[in-house]
Order: C-alpha cells, then sequence, then structure tokens
C-alpha cells in the first residue's frame, strides 16, 4: 500500500470514528431527555387524583396512559395462581416479587404485583409463606406496566417460581382474562418490622446523571480521536520535514 493510500485509509477511519462517537454520544443524551420526560409523567400522574375502579384500562392503549396513577380495587385473590417471580431485587438484595391475579368479575381479572420477599441464599426453592385472605378484600395500588421481562436462558416454566411472566399466557392458564397492565399493591398505612411483603416499588430508572456521564465520555473519545489524527497525520509530519 502505498503512503497515499495508508493516510486516506487512516483519515477515513478517523473520520468515521469521529462520526460514531459523536452519534453515540448524542444517543445517550436523547436517553437522558427521554428519562427527564418520564419522570415529568410520573410526577403529574401520581399527582391526580385516584382512578375509580370502573375507569381501569381494558386495552393497550389506555393502559399506558394509566401507569403510575393510583386506584383502589375490590375483589378476590386468585390464590392457587400466585406466582413468585426470581432475580427481582429491592434496596440491593435478590429475591421474589409476589403477583396474584384479582378476580374483579366474574371472568374479569387484574395482576397485582403484591411486594416483594427475599430469596433464602441456602435454598432457592424454599419461599417465604405470604397470607392470602379468603373472601373479598379492598386494596390500593399504582397502575404499571405488567413486570419487566429478564434476560432468560431457557423456556419459561410453569412453576410457582418463575424468571418472566406473559399476561397473555397466564390468562389462558387461568381461564380468566387479564387487564393489560399491572398494580402495584401500595401499603395502607406505614410499614411494619414484621410485615413480609415490602412495597418499596423502584419508579423506572431516571439516573440522567449516568446518561450525561456517558455522554462526555463518548464526546471526549471523539474529541481525541480527532485530536491525535490532526497531530499525528497533519501537525507533527510538517514540523519532521525537512526544511
Amino acid at each position: 500500500m502505498t503512503p497515499r493510500a495508508t493516510r486516506w485509509l487512516i483519515g477515513l477511519a478517523a473520520v468515521t470514528s469521529v462520526l460514531l462517537t459523536t452519534r453515540l454520544g448524542l444517543w445517550q443524551l436523547g436517553r437522558a431527555a427521554q428519562k427527564i420526560a418520564l419522570q415529568t409523567a410520573i410526577e403529574q400522574r401520581a399527582s391526580l387524583p385516584p382512578l375509580a375502579p370502573l375507569e381501569l384500562a381494558r386495552d393497550k392503549a389506555t393502559a399506558a396512559a394509566q401507569h403510575y396513577r393510583r386506584i383502589p380495587l375490590t375483589g378476590r385473590w386468585l390464590a392457587q395462581h400466585t406466582i413468585y417471580l426470581d432475580n427481582r431485587q429491592m434496596d440491593g438484595r435478590p429475591g421474589f416479587y409476589v403477583v396474584t391475579p384479582l378476580l374483579l368479575a366474574p371472568g374479569d381479572a387484574v395482576l397485582v404485583q403484591r411486594g416483594w420477599v427475599p430469596r433464602d441464599a441456602q435454598d432457592r426453592a424454599r419461599l417465604v409463606a405470604v397470607d392470602t385472605p379468603a373472601g373479598e378484600l379492598a386494596l390500593t395500588g399504582r397502575v404499571a406496566p405488567p413486570p419487566s421481562a429478564l434476560l432468560s436462558l431457557g423456556p419459561e416454566g410453569q412453576g410457582i417460581i418463575r424468571q418472566n411472566l406473559d399476561l397473555d399466557a397466564l390468562a389462558r392458564d387461568i381461564g380468566v382474562a387479564l387487564r393489560p397492565l399491572s398494580v402495584q399493591q401500595l401499603d395502607d398505612g406505614p410499614s411494619t418490622p414484621t410485615q413480609v411483603l415490602r412495597r418499596g416499588w423502584p419508579l423506572p430508572a431516571v439516573d440522567v446523571g449516568k446518561h450525561h456521564g456517558y455522554a462526555f465520555q463518548w464526546f471526549a473519545l471523539s474529541a481525541l480521536i480527532a485530536g491525535l489524527y490532526v497531530w499525528f497525520q497533519l501537525i507533527r509530519p510538517r514540523r519532521l520535514a525537512p526544511r
């Protein structure tokens, strides 16, 4: 390869790298802006009056507009269909989200995220017993998306412990239609040391500082590549050239 071709190749690589790192920096800034907008929406919806039970969404579009609104519900637990979602953390501790369908009316139910329990460090299958009262009960909750899906290395099982949960598949299993959302149960009063289920539900991550930090790193790398190219390919050769 001739020296001229080598210089063109290095120049092309430098320009491509600068464009790529700049684009990644802009993408991180865009992610930060999205999270700021999400946080604003969460705060606005949390300040609205609670939804009436009859307003609870029956389709995905309406459900998305109701996320993070408070709502009182009355129904009956379908206790036999309680599921422990594995690998869920609260305050940095591994454990399970306990979820149970709440029957609102015949043939109509909603999945309730009832709370978090820790995982036994010695035996993963040893589950914390959760009291699920029979009969009709009232609870207060917050409308939320279905529990987030985690990376799964194989097909999902059908037991009480699962990694992820698909609402449509669960509805088919239990033979009851489920609303296209979930409800995170909230404590009606102060938490007590003996309370089994913890409900310090994390809101969607809004750590925009992380994205700003990543953006700075990408922009810094872009500037470094450009600076090195200018020094080694333009300035230094001229300084070393015989006069």
